[in-house]
């Protein structure tokens, strides 16, 4: 099979919850995105950043929380991880704001992450970590 070479990058991702103006009052705070636009059910949310995903939310009453669980080491794993520079100041930033956070993982080198939820119990986790062309 040859490589598909349509695909250049992750345009939006999207995340379904139980109440659409919590949750955009939540991804503002914690997250610092704005609103691109917003409908009765959906909300289409930016970093206004060049290449950056968008997230949409989408108002449902079938809510499966983002998330699973490696079976290697039994950690749990969100689907989206945001990047920080700023790592250890947002977890503590988080945690003062009363966010339902995980525990704070870093080496020796200071690279790390961790989890957090939003209000629908969405497992995401911030990162320190820049990749290849990031």
């Amino acid at each position: 099979m040859q490589m598909s070479h349509f695909i250049s990058r992750i345009a939006t991702v999207e995340i379904p919850v139980s109440n659409l103006d919590s949750s955009i009052d939540f991804y503002i705070k914690v997250l610092g995105v704005h609103i691109e636009s917003k409908m009765e059910k959906t909300a289409m949310l930016s970093f206004h950043q060049k290449g950056v995903p968008t997230i949409y939310l989408v108002e449902t009453e079938e809510i499966h929380p983002l998330s699973f669980t490696n079976t290697n080491s039994n950690a749990m794993h969100s689907v989206i991880d945001f990047y920080t520079p700023t790592l250890k100041d947002f977890y503590h930033w988080l945690k003062k704001n009363k966010v339902e956070i995980g525990p704070l993982n870093i080496n020796e080198e200071g690279i790390g992450g961790f989890g957090f939820k939003d209000l629908d119990g969405n497992y995401l986790s911030a990162c320190n970590i820049e990749h290849i062309g990031q």
